[in-house]
């Protein structure tokens, strides 16, 4: 049976290191650099499980259509690997306010 597969998607210096875990684990990690980078695996590879920090996009150029840095890769994960499992790690500021209602919005959709 082949090892399940992990995208560990990280896009700063406070993403917990976490290769080691997943080795005892058995579990294969594909370390991806940015959401666009996470997209273009999906295309090639299935994830069971994705891991990845929460960005809320202030400022941003999204247009009002797109507010944090997983809005899109989550709408590609449904289409390409609707049973991976989600872990999102969000900072306790950025918790706050919209921020935890857009992930849970995102997730649940992820569910569906």
């Amino acid at each position: 049976m082949p090892a399940p597969i992990l995208f560990s998607i990280i896009e700063s210096p406070t993403h917990p290191p976490l290769s080691e875990y997943y080795r005892q684990l058995g579990i294969e990690e594909v370390r991806l650099t940015s959401t666009r980078k996470a997209i273009h695996a999906l295309k090639t590879q299935t994830p069971d499980f994705v891991v990845a920090e929460f960005f809320y996009g202030y400022g941003n150029n999204y247009a009002g259509v797109n507010i944090c840095n997983l809005d899109v890769f989550l709408y590609s994960l449904q289409k390409y690997a609707p049973a991976a499992k989600v872990i999102v790690f969000v900072d306790k500021e950025e918790k706050k306010g919209s921020s935890e209602k857009l992930v849970g919005k995102n997730i649940a959709n992820l569910e569906q």
